[in-house]
């Protein structure tokens, strides 16, 4: 009879198994990855969505609905995850980024089997993408950090550029899948995170070992308040800066948004005076004085923020303008703009990792400097061209830009990484996340407040030209002509011709020849009335990111050359 075994069984891997970096880079890119993907695949599926709990975004009522299913989870991913981060340097990173990857999938599993309709159903939608913000951002917040741990500092520049360039390449993925799936059912667009998440939280449970250094701690609860509270009203207040308010065809002027603002601005002072004087600091204010660290998140929040923007921009400019100017029925606008925009993914997927590797050997100031000096030539050539494009050169030029962002990506959070103590590694995992994040809530309230601008000088009389230039009554098409520019831009934005909605209450369809009706409503019309304001705003919008991508080249270059923290027991590399 065969004696029982006495080696131990091993039911995970060891961290010093040759094979675990890799399973930690497998895992967290996993995780990554399902959280960007899930943020631009409801992006793109609004107009699927809506039309599956019977609702019209475009009624003044609803508009709010529409701006938090999409902010609900950034915001949420934004405030958290530097609490979160410090958590997982308390309680254990693993174990952090495991249970984000739990949360995350039951959220996704409540969000498909949404029992409601009209507001009650967008409601539903909101808790629950809020709920799944919480799990993004326990895998943001820790996900960085595991690698950190995991790969030597002369490895981490590879690692972490595959990590983040597949984050960011997933928001564009996201524009894909979103497009397949909602042609095929809305409820599929949540549906696809389940059994990524159920195959990851499994894995990780399986084979994740904590490997951070852990120190004592106490959860800083004045911190949290502060900065919770301060960043939550900020970012608030600048998405409802983008509604109108009375007269204005913004919300800036608004007394609550103005109070959101300076309000949430006075809490973040307050966060670091707190962080300054309590004895466990949930951001320590010492990792600002690094200079790679703080000026690489500052680099990091011009990218995030020109990135941002440039999608949304994207979405509106093939959903509602070039697409159905080419033929396409508004119905298939989210598949094909998923489509047209793959060369920005695949420019990420091409420079990403290569310049991760590099930067290991030559450190991260070339190619994170260059890297947005390039995103910057982009943005200009993007407001170069004219609105109805040759396809070719607009691939061309989203195609530098792709290359441009995986250059500067993979060497920025390398930088960032690199720079603190190791037991620190949580908590800046969590900032460079929570910078990531508020840089594309902020690029919502940036550029569509930049975009309404400039749409308000030009719309309204190109609106009401058009409009009488097709038999509408002229006391009419001024009415239309000077309704707040918002609605317009999230109609192309959705994929939506709105002409038929603005001037059904008035009675003029019924009244207007059948063929001068037709037009009004047809998928020419109305693209070709945004054209020439949409270009408009279009020339603002890039102008300002492409300022913004100059702000952070100089950001990056004053960052300095390679350098990694040294650690009492190991051996520094540093040289500028």
């Amino acid at each position: 009879m065969a004696q029982p075994s006495t080696q131990p069984r091993v039911s995970r891997f060891d961290k010093d198994h040759p094979h675990y970096r890799w399973v930690a880079l497998s895992n967290t890119t996993l995780g990554v990855l399902m959280a960007t993907i899930n943020s631009s695949i409801v992006i793109i599926s609004l107009p699927a969505i809506f039309r599956g709990i019977d609702l019209n975004p475009l009624e003044p009522g609803n508009v709010s609905y529409l701006l938090w299913i999409i902010m609900g989870f950034l915001v949420v991913s934004a405030v958290l995850v530097v609490t979160l981060g410090r958590l997982g340097d308390m309680f254990g990173r693993v174990k952090m980024y495991n249970l984000g990857f739990l949360v995350f999938s039951v959220f996704s599993v409540l969000l498909s089997v949404d029992p409601f309709t009209g507001g009650s159903g967008a409601m539903w939608l909101i808790v629950m993408r809020i709920g799944q913000g919480v799990g993004g951002a326990m895998l943001f917040a820790n996900s960085t950090a595991i690698l950190t741990d995991a790969f030597p500092a002369e490895q981490r520049g590879m690692a972490l550029g595959i990590n983040q360039v597949s984050a960011i390449a997933g928001s564009f993925l996201g524009l894909v899948i979103g497009g397949l799936l909602s042609e095929w059912h809305w409820r599929a667009v949540f549906w696809v995170s389940v059994p990524i998440g159920i195959l990851g939280t499994v894995w990780g449970y399986k084979s994740l070992v904590e490997l951070g250094e852990r120190r004592e701690s106490k959860v800083d609860v004045p911190g949290n308040l502060t900065f919770g509270l301060g960043l939550t009203a900020l970012l608030v207040a600048i998405t409802y800066g983008i509604q109108p308010y009375g007269e204005h065809s913004t919300g800036w002027t608004n007394p609550w948004v103005l109070g959101g603002m300076i309000g949430g601005i006075a809490l973040l002072v307050a966060f670091v005076i707190v962080e300054q004087h309590v004895e466990h600091p949930m951001v320590p204010i010492s990792l600002f004085r690094i200079r790679a660290f703080s000026m690489g998140n500052l680099a990091g929040l011009m990218a995030s923020v020109g990135r941002g923007g440039l999608q949304f921009m994207l979405i509106i400019w093939l959903q509602g303008i070039w697409l159905p100017l080419h033929g396409y029925n508004y119905e298939s606008t989210p598949l094909w703009a998923g489509i047209y925009m793959l060369p920005l993914t695949i420019g990420f997927l091409v420079a990403g990792p290569a310049s991760g590797w590099l930067s290991d050997r030559f450190g991260a100031r070339l190619f994170a400097t260059g890297g947005l000096l390039v995103v910057a030539v982009s943005f200009i050539g993007l407001l170069a061209i004219p609105v109805d494009f040759a396809y070719w050169l607009f691939a061309l030029i989203l195609l530098v830009n792709g290359i441009g962002s995986g250059l500067f990506t993979a060497p920025n959070t390398t930088a960032i990484m690199n720079s603190v103590p190791a037991y620190e590694r949580g908590a800046a995992s969590g900032i460079r996340g929570t910078v990531f994040n508020s840089g594309t809530s902020l690029s919502i309230g940036v550029f569509f407040s930049l975009m309404i601008i400039g749409l308000a000088n030009v719309l309204p009389d190109t609106m009401s030209k058009g409009l009488t230039g097709q038999g509408v009554p002229s006391n009419v098409a001024q009415d239309i002509g000077h309704l707040p520019p918002v609605g317009s831009l999230f109609a192309s934005f959705l994929g939506y011709n709105p002409i038929k909605s603005l001037l059904g209450p008035t009675g003029t369809l019924d009244h207007l020849p059948q063929h001068n009706a037709d037009v009004l409503t047809g998928k020419d019309f109305f693209p070709h009335l945004m054209s020439q304001p949409f270009h408009h705003g279009l020339v603002i919008v890039f102008t300002a990111a492409a300022v913004m991508s100059v702000v952070g080249a100089a950001a990056s270059w004053s960052a300095g050359g390679k350098f990694v923290h040294q650690e009492p027991e190991g051996e520094a590399l540093g040289r500028e």
